[in-house]
């Protein structure tokens, strides 16, 4: 009995996937429900579970393959002893394969299969090098699929290299800087000095995509405004301690910009709307799109029923959806229904930007690093910490008065966080 490996219905407006990698290799024994190849979609990556126990007898879809919904990827058989019939192999003669010159010829006949175990036959594809690879001392499990292939074709010892991330993982990153201090010989002269040519990821090439669209789609334009952080970073320093006894998650100051901004949207409610023909699409609910960058790329997954939530909820919220997007495990719902939009550009320095649309949302609130900058408080000069906040929308539903009073009300929010506590 045998049982085909499908690939599964991905989620809406999602038609096909890229095989990120196969979690198990021809002939190995699977189980069922056990994960045996990795898909990845321009918006998540998911694994494929095997239907049933038994031997992976074929793969029809190899590692880098563009498969649509339904399309074959491999075959379990039931009974470890019905495997495939493998293809008659022809004369293969002073061939260099994967810069192992082999001499050898091979007649054709169909390959027996033995009750006495064999030695394995050589392999003369790219699973020389991943054997290669999987025989190192480093946890090959914990490589993305990105790394496993710089590395292989690149012929990296993964031992000689140091990971930056976490608990040591080896990022792309890490191959990438070391390869631009200590580059592979190219296979292609070039002009200019040694390149690398990698395929965008699927994930890299939705977001190219959705940021050009927004560019040519909407009318983009940016407002500026600055934040005095000192009633915030006071409130959090007195509470912080009760606050995390309580509800086992630090105060951070996410929460306080969701509560501003879903105030402020209530207000305002075209900066929550967007726009479908020639009609406007009025949203009486906010879900507030958050930004995280992961290693595959940016995502942006949604914090729903964002104006139900205690400082507390967002706050975790917040903390599980980034842990889930930093890890993988991500969801197509996780990233669905967001009417608004918060970037923290300051987690990486940045003092100012102009951020871009979330289409098919109509605002998007970019936060900024905080920095202690002279200001003037009751007449004198006073060093305060300052962040710049930018608010980019489309211009052809919101108006400039709507979008400068949206900040402003932002601001004066956040500068007496009490007025969020009393809906004033």
């Amino acid at each position: 009995m045998t049982e085909k490996i499908l690939v599964p219905v991905l989620g809406e407006s999602i038609t096909e996937a890229t095989v990120a990698k196969w979690l198990k290799k021809e002939g190995d024994t699977v189980e069922a429900d056990e994960a045996i190849v990795e898909l990845e979609t321009d918006k998540v990556n998911l694994e494929v579970p095997s239907p049933i126990d038994g031997v992976l007898s074929e793969i029809n879809s190899k590692d880098g393959e563009t498969v649509e919904v339904g399309a074959l990827l491999g075959i379990i058989s039931q009974n470890g002893a019905q495997l495939s019939e493998k293809k008659v192999i022809t004369k293969i003669e002073n061939k260099k394969v994967e810069n192992n010159v082999v001499n050898l010829e091979i007649k054709k006949e169909t390959p027996k299969i033995s009750e006495e175990p064999e030695e394995e036959p050589l392999v003369l594809t790219n699973e020389v090098k991943e054997d290669k690879l999987d025989s190192s001392n480093k946890n090959n499990e914990t490589l993305s699929p990105a790394v496993r292939k710089i590395a292989v074709e690149n012929k990296i010892d993964l031992e000689k290299v140091k990971g930056s991330g976490k608990e040591g993982r080896i990022l792309k990153g890490d191959l990438i800087s070391m390869m631009g201090v200590n580059p592979q010989p190219s296979e292609r002269k070039i002009k200019h000095g040694q390149e690398e040519r990698i395929k965008m990821s699927r994930l890299r090439q939705t977001i190219a995509k959705r940021l050009k669209q927004a560019q040519e789609n909407a009318a983009l334009l940016t407002t500026f405004n600055e934040v005095d952080m000192t009633s915030i970073m006071e409130m959090r320093k007195e509470n912080q301690e009760d606050f995390q006894s309580r509800y086992s998650i630090k105060l951070g100051f996410m929460s306080f910009f969701v509560k501003a901004c879903v105030a402020a949207l209530k207000t305002f409610p075209s900066v929550n709307a967007e726009i479908d023909g020639d009609e406007i699409i009025y949203k009486n609910y906010y879900n507030i799109s958050f930004a995280v960058g992961t290693e595959k790329g940016l995502v942006v997954p949604v914090l729903r029923d964002a104006d139900q939530l205690s400082f507390a909820d967002i706050e975790k919220n917040i903390k599980t959806i980034s842990e889930k997007a930093r890890e993988g495990k991500i969801t197509i719902e996780d990233l669905q229904g967001g009417t608004f939009t918060i970037s923290n550009g300051g987690v990486y320095g940045s003092m100012l930007s102009t951020p871009i649309l979330n289409l098919p949302q109509s605002g998007v609130l970019g936060m900024h690093n905080i920095v202690e900058r002279p200001m003037v408080v009751d007449g004198e000069i006073k060093i305060r910490p300052i962040m710049y906040l930018a608010l980019s929308y489309d211009h052809r539903i919101i108006d400039g008065k709507e979008s400068v009073s949206f900040l402003k009300m932002v601001k004066e929010n956040l500068e007496d966080p009490r007025r969020l506590f009393l809906n004033i």
